[in-house]
C-alpha cells in the first residue's frame, strides 16, 4: 500500500479517535524514525515516553528475538518464570513487597483503585470509598481512572463518571488537606504531571502529602506512568523527593516499547487480595516480562541514570537559551520537559514536521518534550536548533 491508499484505508476501517500527520512512519534507528518517503524524523516524543531505548536497539531486538523463541502466552492460571523474575527485580529497586502486572497504565491505575477499596473493606472501614486527584491530572481514559483525570475534553462526552472523585490543587497542601476526610480510600498523583502540562510536584508538597495521608488513614499512590523509569533522571520520580508511596503505577517504557503495566504494593495492600479478586488474561505474559526485565536492568544502572541527569539539564539549559516572545517558561525534569507557550502548541508541532520533527503537546500551548533516554548532546543541539527556527516562523 502506498501512504494514500494507506490514508484512505485507516479512514474506512478504524475508529476515529486519533487526528495524525499526513505521513506513515515504517521504521526508526537511534533517536531517528522514517517515514514511507523517505523522510528522517528526530523523535522528541518517543511514542509518549514509550520508546526509552529508541529504534533498533541492539540489545532490545536480541531481547525480543530470544523470548519469541520461547512461550508466547500462557495466561496467569500457571507459572512462569520470567514474570517471577521481573516482580523480583522490581521490588528489590523499588519500595514495594509485591506487584501486580497487567497490560496497560490504565488497568494499572485501575487495579490500584480496586485494591484502595478492598484495602479499607478488609480493615472493617467500609465507607472509605473516595479518592483524591490534582488539577491537571491524568490518570487514563477508561472509567475509573477517567474520574481522576481533571479534563472536560475527556470525561464530558462519558458522564456520570465513577463517583466519589474529587480534586485538589496540585502543588498545594492547603488544598489537598480540605479534600482529604475519612471517606477518602486513597490520593493518587503524578510526581511529574505529563498531559497536564509537565509541571514537577515540589519535593514538600510530596513528602506533606504522605504525612497527610498517614494522619488521615488514607493510601497514597503515585503515578509513575510517564514520568517513571529513568525519564527524570532517576529510576522512580519519587525518589527525588525521598518519600515512598503505597502503591505505584508504572506502564509505558517497562518493556521498551511492548504493551505492558504494573502496579507495585506494599505488603499491607497485597495482604487484603485474595485469589480470583482481580485479574487479567495477558497481563506478565512470559514474552514481554522477559523483554522488560531486560530493559529494567538496563534503565536501572547508575551510568544510564547519569546520562539522563546530563542530558536532561542539557536539554534544559539549550531551551532556555532560545530567544523567542512565544516562550513562557521552560519546566521539568531529566528528559522530561515542557515548554510553555503564548500560542497555540498544535501550530508548533506541525510545523515541525516539515522541520524533520516530531513533537506532542500538553493540554494547549505546551510542547512536551519526552525524547528515547538514549538522545545524546549533538542530536539535543539538532532539537533547540529545529525548535527556534520553527518558533521564529510562527
Amino acid at each position: 500500500m502506498n501512504s494514500q491508499e494507506i490514508f484512505d484505508a485507516e479512514k474506512k476501517y478504524i475508529v476515529p479517535t486519533y487526528a495524525r500527520p499526513p505521513f506513515v512512519l515504517t521504521h526508526g534507528e537511534g533517536v531517528y524514525v522514517f517515514d514511507a518517503e523517505g523522510k528522517k524524523y528526530l523523535d522528541c516524543a518517543a511514542g509518549i515516553a514509550v520508546n526509552a531505548l529508541g529504534y533498533n536497539d541492539p540489545m532490545l531486538v536480541a531481547a525480543m528475538q530470544e523470548a519469541a523463541q520461547g512461550l508466547l502466552h500462557t495466561s496467569n492460571l500457571f507459572y512462569t518464570e520470567p514474570q517471577v523474575q521481573l516482580a523480583k527485580a522490581l521490588v528489590e529497586k523499588s519500595f514495594a513487597d509485591k506487584v501486580y502486572f497487567a497490560n496497560t497504565g490504565t488497568e494499572a491505575v485501575e487495579g490500584a483503585l480496586k485494591f484502595a477499596r478492598k484495602y479499607h473493606k478488609e480493615r472493617g472501614d467500609a465507607n472509605r470509598v473516595n479518592f483524591v486527584a490534582f488539577r491537571g491530572s491524568f490518570h487514563g481514559r477508561t472509567m475509573g481512572s477517567l474520574a481522576l483525570t481533571d479534563s472536560e475534553k475527556y470525561q464530558g462526552p462519558f458522564r456520570p463518571l465513577m463517583p466519589g472523585a474529587s480534586f485538589a490543587n496540585f502543588n498545594y497542601l492547603g488544598s489537598a488537606r480540605k479534600e482529604i476526610t475519612e471517606e477518602t480510600a486513597a490520593v493518587i498523583i503524578e510526581p511529574v504531571q505529563g498531559e497536564g502540562g509537565v509541571f514537577p510536584a515540589s519535593e514538600e508538597f510530596l513528602r506533606g502529602l504522605r504525612e497527610l495521608c498517614d494522619e488521615r488513614g488514607a493510601l497514597l499512590i503515585f503515578d509513575e506512568i510517564q514520568c517513571g523509569m529513568g525519564r527524570t533522571g532517576k529510576l522512580w520520580a519519587h525518589e527525588w523527593a525521598g518519600v515512598k508511596p503505597d502503591m505505584m503505577a508504572l506502564a509505558k517504557p517497562l518493556a521498551g516499547g511492548l504493551p505492558i503495566g504494573a502496579l507495585l504494593v506494599t505488603d499491607a495492600v497485597s495482604s487484603s487480595l485474595h485469589v480470583g479478586e482481580h485479574g487479567t488474561t495477558f497481563g506478565g505474559g512470559p514474552m514481554i516480562t522477559s523483554v522488560a526485565l531486560k530493559v529494567l536492568d538496563r534503565i536501572s544502572d547508575p551510568k544510564f541514570l547519569a546520562h539522563v541527569q546530563e542530558t536532561g539539564a542539557y536539554l534544559m539549559e539549550r531551551l532556555c537559551e532560545i530567544n523567542s516572545p512565544h516562550i513562557k517558561q521552560v519546566r521539568g525534569r531529566g528528559l522530561m520537559v515542557g515548554v510553555e507557550l503564548d500560542i497555540d502548541a498544535a501550530q508548533v508541532t506541525q510545523k515541525g514536521y516539515a522541520h524533520g520533527l516530531l513533537l506532542i503537546k500538553a493540554r494547549e500551548r505546551v510542547v512536551r518534550f519526552v525524547p528515547p533516554l538514549v538522545i545524546e548532546k549533538p542530536h539535543i543541539d539538532e532539537l533547540v536548533d529545529k525548535f527556534g527556527k520553527i518558533l521564529a516562523e510562527v
